[in-house]
Protein backbone atom coordinates (compact mmCIF):
# COMPACT_ATOMS: atom_id res chain seq x y z
CA UNK A 1 0.00 0.00 0.00
CA UNK A 2 1.49 3.32 -1.08
CA UNK A 3 0.78 6.60 0.70
CA UNK A 4 -0.94 9.35 -1.31
CA UNK A 5 0.15 12.68 0.08
CA UNK A 6 -2.26 15.58 0.50
CA UNK A 7 -1.47 19.26 0.10
CA UNK A 8 -1.91 19.90 3.83
CA UNK A 9 0.36 16.99 4.68
CA UNK A 10 2.95 18.23 2.23
CA UNK A 11 3.08 21.67 3.78
CA UNK A 12 3.24 20.15 7.26
CA UNK A 13 6.33 18.23 6.15
CA UNK A 14 7.89 21.44 4.84
CA UNK A 15 7.28 23.24 8.10
CA UNK A 16 8.53 20.30 10.15
CA UNK A 17 11.68 19.87 8.09
CA UNK A 18 12.56 23.53 7.83
CA UNK A 19 11.65 24.79 11.27
CA UNK A 20 8.85 27.17 12.18
CA UNK A 21 8.19 28.32 8.63
CA UNK A 22 7.90 26.81 5.17
CA UNK A 23 10.08 29.72 4.02
CA UNK A 24 13.20 29.76 6.23
CA UNK A 25 15.48 32.77 6.15
CA UNK A 26 17.75 32.83 3.14
CA UNK A 27 20.84 32.89 5.35
CA UNK A 28 19.66 29.80 7.27
CA UNK A 29 21.26 27.29 4.90
CA UNK A 30 24.75 26.25 6.07
CA UNK A 31 27.51 27.04 3.64
CA UNK A 32 28.36 23.34 3.18
CA UNK A 33 24.83 22.81 1.85
CA UNK A 34 24.51 26.10 -0.02
CA UNK A 35 27.60 25.17 -2.04
CA UNK A 36 25.83 22.01 -3.20
CA UNK A 37 22.36 23.41 -3.85
CA UNK A 38 22.75 24.54 -7.45
CA UNK A 39 24.27 23.01 -10.59
CA UNK A 40 27.26 24.51 -12.39
CA UNK A 41 26.26 27.36 -14.66
CA UNK A 42 26.58 25.22 -17.79
CA UNK A 43 23.98 22.77 -16.41
CA UNK A 44 21.46 25.26 -15.09
CA UNK A 45 18.12 24.86 -16.85
CA UNK A 46 19.48 21.83 -18.71
CA UNK A 47 16.81 19.13 -18.41
CA UNK A 48 18.54 16.59 -20.62
CA UNK A 49 16.53 13.94 -22.40
CA UNK A 50 14.18 13.36 -19.48
CA UNK A 51 10.53 14.16 -20.11
CA UNK A 52 9.12 16.65 -17.67
CA UNK A 53 7.05 15.41 -14.70
CA UNK A 54 5.29 18.77 -15.04
CA UNK A 55 3.39 17.56 -18.08
CA UNK A 56 0.45 15.28 -17.56
CA UNK A 57 -0.31 12.21 -19.62
CA UNK A 58 -2.06 14.41 -22.20
CA UNK A 59 0.93 16.74 -22.52
CA UNK A 60 -0.63 19.60 -20.59
CA UNK A 61 1.93 21.75 -18.75
CA UNK A 62 1.54 21.92 -14.98
CA UNK A 63 1.96 25.47 -13.64
CA UNK A 64 0.16 25.49 -10.28
CA UNK A 65 0.59 23.63 -7.02
CA UNK A 66 -2.98 22.38 -7.18
CA UNK A 67 -2.45 20.92 -10.65
CA UNK A 68 0.82 19.38 -9.50
CA UNK A 69 -0.97 17.58 -6.66
CA UNK A 70 -3.22 15.95 -9.23
CA UNK A 71 -0.25 15.14 -11.44
CA UNK A 72 1.67 13.76 -8.47
CA UNK A 73 -1.16 11.36 -7.69
CA UNK A 74 -1.21 10.35 -11.34
CA UNK A 75 2.52 9.60 -11.31
CA UNK A 76 2.33 7.67 -8.05
CA UNK A 77 -0.54 5.57 -9.35
CA UNK A 78 1.34 4.82 -12.57
CA UNK A 79 4.46 3.69 -10.72
CA UNK A 80 2.38 1.69 -8.25
CA UNK A 81 0.82 -0.18 -11.13
CA UNK A 82 4.25 -0.79 -12.67
CA UNK A 83 6.05 -1.84 -9.48
CA UNK A 84 3.24 -3.73 -7.79
CA UNK A 85 1.17 -2.62 -4.82
CA UNK A 86 2.65 -2.93 -1.36
CA UNK A 87 1.04 -5.11 1.29
CA UNK A 88 -0.50 -3.21 4.22
CA UNK A 89 2.13 -1.34 6.22
CA UNK A 90 3.01 -2.62 9.70
CA UNK A 91 2.18 0.58 11.56
CA UNK A 92 2.21 -0.95 15.05
CA UNK A 93 5.33 -3.12 15.07
CA UNK A 94 6.16 -5.65 17.75
CA UNK A 95 9.87 -5.19 18.44
CA UNK A 96 11.86 -7.82 20.32
CA UNK A 97 15.07 -6.64 22.01
CA UNK A 98 17.66 -9.41 21.65
CA UNK A 99 20.55 -7.62 23.35
CA UNK A 100 21.43 -4.26 24.88
CA UNK A 101 24.84 -2.73 25.47
CA UNK A 102 26.25 0.73 26.14
CA UNK A 103 29.24 1.92 24.13
CA UNK A 104 30.81 5.21 23.10
CA UNK A 105 28.20 7.24 24.93
CA UNK A 106 25.08 5.66 23.44
CA UNK A 107 22.88 2.62 23.93
CA UNK A 108 22.93 -0.13 21.28
CA UNK A 109 19.89 -2.36 21.03
CA UNK A 110 19.90 -5.45 18.85
CA UNK A 111 16.28 -5.87 17.74
CA UNK A 112 14.08 -8.20 15.73
CA UNK A 113 10.82 -7.27 14.02
CA UNK A 114 8.63 -8.09 11.03
CA UNK A 115 9.63 -5.99 8.04
CA UNK A 116 7.36 -7.83 5.59
CA UNK A 117 4.13 -9.69 6.36
CA UNK A 118 6.02 -13.00 6.41
CA UNK A 119 9.66 -12.20 7.20
CA UNK A 120 11.56 -11.02 10.26
CA UNK A 121 14.77 -9.01 10.20
CA UNK A 122 17.42 -8.26 12.80
CA UNK A 123 18.85 -4.77 13.11
CA UNK A 124 20.26 -2.26 15.57
CA UNK A 125 18.76 0.77 17.25
CA UNK A 126 21.30 3.28 18.55
CA UNK A 127 20.04 5.78 21.14
CA UNK A 128 22.15 8.81 22.16
CA UNK A 129 22.42 9.95 25.73
CA UNK A 130 20.37 12.93 26.81
CA UNK A 131 16.73 13.87 26.76
CA UNK A 132 14.61 13.49 23.66
CA UNK A 133 12.59 13.59 21.61
CA UNK A 134 15.39 13.10 19.09
CA UNK A 135 15.30 13.10 15.32
CA UNK A 136 15.76 9.70 13.72
CA UNK A 137 17.40 8.17 10.66
CA UNK A 138 16.96 4.72 9.11
CA UNK A 139 20.15 3.37 7.51
CA UNK A 140 20.04 0.62 4.87
CA UNK A 141 22.78 -1.61 3.43
CA UNK A 142 23.73 -5.19 2.61
CA UNK A 143 23.78 -5.95 6.35
CA UNK A 144 23.15 -3.82 9.45
CA UNK A 145 26.56 -4.08 11.11
CA UNK A 146 28.46 -1.77 8.74
CA UNK A 147 26.33 1.28 9.52
CA UNK A 148 26.86 0.88 13.28
CA UNK A 149 30.65 0.96 12.88
CA UNK A 150 31.50 -2.69 12.31
CA UNK A 151 32.38 -2.63 8.63
CA UNK A 152 34.14 -0.60 5.94
CA UNK A 153 35.14 2.97 6.81
CA UNK A 154 32.92 5.93 5.89
CA UNK A 155 29.83 3.72 5.71
CA UNK A 156 29.12 3.99 9.45
CA UNK A 157 26.19 6.37 8.99
CA UNK A 158 24.20 5.13 12.00
CA UNK A 159 27.17 5.38 14.35
CA UNK A 160 28.13 8.88 13.22
CA UNK A 161 24.57 10.22 13.26
CA UNK A 162 23.95 8.84 16.75
CA UNK A 163 27.08 10.67 17.91
CA UNK A 164 25.39 13.80 16.53
CA UNK A 165 22.16 13.31 18.49
CA UNK A 166 20.02 11.08 16.26
CA UNK A 167 18.29 7.84 17.13
CA UNK A 168 19.19 5.48 14.29
CA UNK A 169 17.92 2.13 13.07
CA UNK A 170 20.30 0.10 10.94
CA UNK A 171 18.84 -2.64 8.75
CA UNK A 172 20.18 -4.83 5.95
CA UNK A 173 19.47 -7.87 3.83
CA UNK A 174 21.96 -10.16 5.57
CA UNK A 175 20.52 -13.52 4.53
CA UNK A 176 19.68 -12.44 0.98
CA UNK A 177 23.16 -10.97 0.55
CA UNK A 178 24.74 -14.24 1.70
CA UNK A 179 22.64 -16.16 -0.84
CA UNK A 180 23.34 -13.54 -3.56
CA UNK A 181 19.66 -12.82 -4.05
CA UNK A 182 20.19 -9.45 -2.28
CA UNK A 183 16.61 -8.24 -2.10
CA UNK A 184 13.12 -9.04 -0.78
CA UNK A 185 10.62 -11.12 -2.70
CA UNK A 186 6.97 -11.08 -1.73
CA UNK A 187 5.28 -13.43 -1.24
CA UNK A 188 8.13 -15.66 -2.44
CA UNK A 189 11.20 -15.60 -4.68
CA UNK A 190 9.38 -17.84 -7.15
CA UNK A 191 6.33 -15.60 -7.37
CA UNK A 192 7.13 -12.00 -6.45
CA UNK A 193 4.14 -9.69 -6.86
CA UNK A 194 6.13 -6.52 -6.14
CA UNK A 195 9.37 -5.54 -7.86
CA UNK A 196 12.12 -6.40 -5.32
CA UNK A 197 13.53 -2.87 -5.11
CA UNK A 198 10.09 -1.53 -4.31
CA UNK A 199 9.68 -4.26 -1.70
CA UNK A 200 12.87 -3.00 -0.06
CA UNK A 201 11.18 0.39 0.08
CA UNK A 202 8.22 -1.23 1.80
CA UNK A 203 10.52 -2.82 4.39
CA UNK A 204 12.15 0.56 5.06
CA UNK A 205 8.70 2.11 5.51
CA UNK A 206 8.00 -0.49 8.19
CA UNK A 207 11.37 0.35 9.76
CA UNK A 208 10.19 3.96 9.88
CA UNK A 209 7.35 2.85 12.16
CA UNK A 210 9.82 1.00 14.40
CA UNK A 211 11.54 4.34 15.03
CA UNK A 212 8.39 6.47 14.97
CA UNK A 213 6.71 4.47 17.74
CA UNK A 214 9.64 4.85 20.14
CA UNK A 215 9.00 7.46 22.87
CA UNK A 216 12.39 9.14 22.45
CA UNK A 217 11.90 9.75 18.72
CA UNK A 218 10.04 12.60 17.02
CA UNK A 219 8.04 10.83 14.30
CA UNK A 220 7.90 14.01 12.19
CA UNK A 221 11.72 14.16 11.95
CA UNK A 222 12.86 10.83 10.52
CA UNK A 223 15.07 10.52 7.45
CA UNK A 224 16.78 7.70 5.55
CA UNK A 225 20.26 7.18 4.10
CA UNK A 226 22.12 4.46 2.24
CA UNK A 227 25.16 3.92 0.03
CA UNK A 228 25.29 2.13 -3.35
CA UNK A 229 22.81 -0.78 -3.04
CA UNK A 230 21.62 1.06 0.06
CA UNK A 231 21.39 4.26 -1.97
CA UNK A 232 18.98 2.63 -4.40
CA UNK A 233 17.05 1.27 -1.43
CA UNK A 234 16.90 4.65 0.34
CA UNK A 235 15.85 6.39 -2.88
CA UNK A 236 12.91 4.08 -3.56
CA UNK A 237 11.85 4.09 0.09
CA UNK A 238 11.82 7.87 0.43
CA UNK A 239 10.21 8.56 -2.94
CA UNK A 240 7.41 6.03 -2.43
CA UNK A 241 6.77 6.65 1.28
CA UNK A 242 6.14 10.26 2.18
CA UNK A 243 6.62 10.00 5.94
CA UNK A 244 10.40 10.15 5.50
CA UNK A 245 11.01 13.86 6.08
CA UNK A 246 14.20 13.89 4.00
CA UNK A 247 16.70 11.51 2.44
CA UNK A 248 20.33 11.14 1.37
CA UNK A 249 21.27 8.77 -1.45
CA UNK A 250 24.94 7.92 -1.77
CA UNK A 251 25.96 7.09 -5.36
CA UNK A 252 23.17 4.68 -6.26
CA UNK A 253 22.88 5.71 -9.88
CA UNK A 254 19.86 7.98 -9.62
CA UNK A 255 18.72 7.37 -13.21
CA UNK A 256 18.98 4.49 -15.64
CA UNK A 257 22.25 4.03 -17.53
CA UNK A 258 22.62 0.81 -19.48
CA UNK A 259 26.40 1.00 -19.96
CA UNK A 260 27.26 1.22 -16.24
CA UNK A 261 27.46 -2.16 -14.52
CA UNK A 262 26.76 -0.64 -11.10
CA UNK A 263 23.67 1.25 -12.28
CA UNK A 264 22.13 -2.15 -12.75
CA UNK A 265 18.42 -1.70 -12.30
CA UNK A 266 17.86 -4.44 -14.89
CA UNK A 267 18.99 -7.14 -12.44
CA UNK A 268 16.24 -9.43 -11.07
CA UNK A 269 16.77 -8.20 -7.50
CA UNK A 270 15.95 -4.62 -8.54
CA UNK A 271 13.49 -3.92 -11.38
CA UNK A 272 14.08 -6.89 -13.69
CA UNK A 273 12.43 -9.56 -11.58
CA UNK A 274 11.67 -12.90 -13.16
CA UNK A 275 11.27 -16.22 -11.39
CA UNK A 276 14.61 -18.08 -11.06
CA UNK A 277 16.79 -19.29 -12.69
CA UNK A 278 18.19 -15.86 -13.46
CA UNK A 279 20.26 -14.38 -16.26
CA UNK A 280 24.02 -14.16 -15.89
CA UNK A 281 24.87 -11.08 -13.86
CA UNK A 282 26.27 -8.08 -15.75
CA UNK A 283 25.46 -5.66 -18.54
CA UNK A 284 22.49 -6.37 -20.77
CA UNK A 285 23.56 -7.95 -24.04
CA UNK A 286 21.72 -9.79 -26.85
CA UNK A 287 22.93 -13.01 -25.24
CA UNK A 288 21.87 -11.96 -21.73
CA UNK A 289 18.80 -9.73 -22.13
CA UNK A 290 16.95 -8.22 -19.21
CA UNK A 291 13.51 -9.49 -18.39
CA UNK A 292 10.75 -8.37 -16.10
CA UNK A 293 9.71 -4.75 -15.75
CA UNK A 294 12.98 -3.05 -16.73
CA UNK A 295 12.73 -3.33 -20.55
CA UNK A 296 9.13 -2.07 -20.37
CA UNK A 297 10.26 1.03 -18.47
CA UNK A 298 12.97 1.71 -21.03
CA UNK A 299 10.64 1.17 -23.97
CA UNK A 300 8.10 3.59 -22.51
CA UNK A 301 10.77 6.26 -21.96
CA UNK A 302 10.33 6.30 -18.20
CA UNK A 303 13.14 7.12 -15.82
CA UNK A 304 13.72 7.57 -12.11
CA UNK A 305 13.51 11.37 -12.18
CA UNK A 306 9.75 10.81 -12.07
CA UNK A 307 10.19 9.18 -8.67
CA UNK A 308 12.52 11.98 -7.49
CA UNK A 309 9.71 14.44 -8.18
CA UNK A 310 7.53 12.62 -5.65
CA UNK A 311 9.90 13.85 -2.92
CA UNK A 312 8.82 17.46 -3.34
CA UNK A 313 8.87 19.49 -1.17
CA UNK A 314 10.84 17.15 1.11
CA UNK A 315 14.58 17.79 0.83
CA UNK A 316 16.95 15.21 -0.62
CA UNK A 317 20.70 15.00 -1.15
CA UNK A 318 22.51 13.02 -3.82
CA UNK A 319 25.99 12.18 -2.54
CA UNK A 320 27.38 11.46 -5.96
CA UNK A 321 30.48 9.48 -6.85
CA UNK A 322 31.50 7.55 -9.96
CA UNK A 323 27.90 6.50 -10.72
CA UNK A 324 26.33 9.91 -10.15
CA UNK A 325 28.60 12.58 -11.66
CA UNK A 326 27.74 16.25 -11.83
CA UNK A 327 25.86 15.70 -15.11
CA UNK A 328 23.07 14.13 -13.06
CA UNK A 329 21.88 17.69 -12.45
CA UNK A 330 20.10 17.29 -15.80
CA UNK A 331 17.73 14.86 -14.09
CA UNK A 332 17.68 16.72 -10.79
CA UNK A 333 16.69 19.99 -12.48
CA UNK A 334 13.25 18.48 -12.97
CA UNK A 335 12.88 18.12 -9.19
CA UNK A 336 14.17 21.65 -8.73
CA UNK A 337 11.42 22.84 -11.07
CA UNK A 338 8.74 20.91 -9.17
CA UNK A 339 9.96 22.25 -5.83
CA UNK A 340 9.66 25.80 -7.12
CA UNK A 341 5.90 25.34 -6.95
CA UNK A 342 6.29 25.07 -3.17
CA UNK A 343 9.19 27.27 -2.12
CA UNK A 344 12.06 29.42 -3.33
CA UNK A 345 14.38 27.68 -0.87
CA UNK A 346 16.65 24.84 -2.06
CA UNK A 347 15.26 21.36 -1.58
CA UNK A 348 17.53 19.45 -3.99
CA UNK A 349 21.24 19.01 -3.27
CA UNK A 350 24.13 17.17 -4.89
CA UNK A 351 27.72 16.80 -3.74
CA UNK A 352 30.23 15.12 -6.03
CA UNK A 353 33.39 13.08 -5.50
CA UNK A 354 35.40 11.20 -8.13
CA UNK A 355 35.12 7.70 -6.64
CA UNK A 356 32.25 5.44 -5.69
CA UNK A 357 33.30 5.02 -2.07
CA UNK A 358 32.14 7.69 0.39
CA UNK A 359 34.81 9.71 2.13
CA UNK A 360 35.17 12.22 4.96
CA UNK A 361 34.20 15.20 2.78
CA UNK A 362 31.12 13.57 1.24
CA UNK A 363 29.94 12.32 4.61
CA UNK A 364 30.37 15.76 6.16
CA UNK A 365 27.78 17.01 3.69
CA UNK A 366 25.42 14.14 4.54
CA UNK A 367 25.65 14.83 8.27
CA UNK A 368 25.19 18.58 7.77
CA UNK A 369 22.15 17.85 5.61
CA UNK A 370 20.43 15.78 8.30
CA UNK A 371 21.40 18.19 11.06
CA UNK A 372 19.92 21.11 9.14
CA UNK A 373 16.67 19.51 8.06
CA UNK A 374 15.90 17.24 11.00
CA UNK A 375 17.16 19.07 14.06
CA UNK A 376 14.87 21.74 15.45
CA UNK A 377 15.96 25.33 15.03
CA UNK A 378 16.83 27.07 18.31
Amino acid sequence: MFVVITLSAVMAIVVSAAGDSAEPKKDALPRILAENSTPPSELQNDFGKYRSPLRDRNGKEITSLEDWQERRGELLNEWTELLGEWPPLIEHPQVEVLDSITRDGFKELKVRFLWTPNEFTTGYILVPSGKGPFPGVVTVYYEPETAIGRGKPYRDFAYQLTQRGFVTLSIGTTEATASKTYSLYYPSIDNAEVQPLSMLGYAAANAYYVLATRPEVDAERIGIVGHSFGGKWAMFASCLFDKFACAAWSDPGIVFQDDRSSVNYWEPWYLGYEPPPWRKRGLVTPETPSGGLYPKLRKEGRDLHELHALMAPRPFLVSGGSEDPVERWKALNHSVEVNQLYTTEPRVFMHNRPNHDPNADSNAVIYAFFEHFLKKNP
